[in-house]
This record gives C-alpha cells, structure tokens and sequence, in this order.
C-alpha cells in the first residue's frame, strides 16, 4: 500500500466490517488507493474469494458482489474468470485457471504457467509487503496453477 496510507486503509476495512450495505462504496476507495497498484486489487479480489468459499461453497450472491468488486477495480473479465475457476468450480477447466485458450500451443502455455507461477509466488508477495493472511491465499493459488499444469 503506498506509504503513509496505512492508517485510511485500516479505517476502511474497520468501517466495512461494521456494515456491509454500502460495500460499493468501500471497493471504490480501495480502488482509489491502489489504482495504479492492480496486482494488490486482484490480490484484495482473491482474498474475498478465500472469505467468501470458507464455509465450503461460494453462493450465488456472493459471486454477484464479488463480480461487482471486480469491475469497481476495473478488474477484465478474463482475469476474473480466471479467479473464479481457481475458487468455485470444483475439477475446474485448467486451461481456464491458467487463462490460457485450449487452441494455445504448449509453448504458450508453458509461458503462461511460468508467468503466473512467478506473479503468484509467495516470495514474491512477501517481498511486496502484503499480509501473512495473502501469503496463505498465495500458496493456494499457487496448488490450483500447478494442479492445472499437471492436468494439461
């Protein structure tokens, strides 16, 4: 988060966890203060997809808000795709959680497997500086890409 921000983020979060009505309101301050940050906004996406399975299954509402989130972060569609199939959709396509088309050549998806293993590697976000809780959620991240690996 950029420096010195660390107290408005806190307060946000505080006043979200108080009431969720407004929550749109919320996801646009947050995407206001990482708006040139998209990689912490898709990590921030991933996390409330982590919150939103923890009772075992993401419902029908939950997926709606966190569509919605995702477009407040400006958040394409692809990759939101590609978030979703990592969380909700057991035995999911792996081409899809690679974000890859079933028409790319190995070497393609090789190089996309590479890409998202390195952007998604827990050292990688612990150099970045985000919570242990993100690290967690990386380290699933990463099972999914190389489960989808595997499978291709």
């Amino acid at each position: 988060m950029p420096p010195g921000e660390e107290r408005n983020v806190a307060r946000v979060f505080d006043l979200a966890k108080q009431d969720v009505t407004g929550f749109d309101a919320y996801a646009r301050r947050i995407a206001g203060l990482f708006k040139d940050q998209q990689e912490m906004l898709i990590d921030i996406l991933d996390g409330l997809f982590h919150i939103a399975k923890a009772d075992g299954y993401v419902h029908e509402a939950e997926l709606a808000y966190l569509e919605h989130v995702a477009e407040i972060f400006s958040i394409e569609e692809r990759c939101f795709q590609q978030i979703c199939a990592r969380h909700v959709i057991e035995g999911a396509d792996p081409y899809k959680v690679l974000g890859v088309d079933r028409s790319a050549s190995n070497d393609e998806i090789k190089h996309r497997y590479r890409c998202q293993v390195a952007e998604s590697h827990p050292d990688r976000l612990i150099a970045r500086g985000v919570p242990e809780e993100f690290v967690r959620i990386a380290n699933d991240r990463m099972a999914a890409l190389n489960e989808a690996w595997r499978q291709i």
